[in-house]
């Protein structure tokens, strides 16, 4: 792996790994919305819905974008050796390229509900 390619990887990653570091405060920030629903009865609607839905949507769109990394570095297996390079598949690169494809939707979901969800607080508190 070149230096380039190296550092970008270590930047999305760190830029991954920020963005789940919010999930604790959206967790936070969600609970007593979806408690406040809870109360009235009203069971999957508005944020608990919201919640359960993009999780679920997260999920399968990190499962397809870990299986077209694995795919895509499967399809380079051959022309890697013919190169002369070793294969991604066989010095870690293949998996560390899944995993953080997989992990993007939900990093991006993170960092998108911490945003929504401050805005809604600040709304509220203000």
């Amino acid at each position: 792996m070149s230096s380039k390619r190296f550092a970008r990887a270590s930047r999305q990653s760190t830029a991954i790994a920020g963005s789940l570091m919010l999930a604790p405060m959206v967790v936070a920030m969600r609970l007593p919305m979806m408690a406040t629903e809870a109360r009235s009865g009203k069971m999957l609607k508005g944020e608990s819905l919201t919640a359960v839905t993009e999780k679920t949507a997260a999920i399968a769109e990190g499962v397809v974008a870990a299986q077209i990394s694995y795919f895509n570095s499967a399809m380079q297996f051959w022309p890697e050796v013919l190169a002369g390079k070793t294969p991604s598949m066989l010095t870690g690169v293949a998996a560390q390229r899944s995993v953080a494809a997989a992990l993007r939707p939900t990093s991006k979901r993170v960092k998108a509900n911490f945003r929504r969800l401050s805005v809604k607080s600040a709304d509220r508190s203000g």
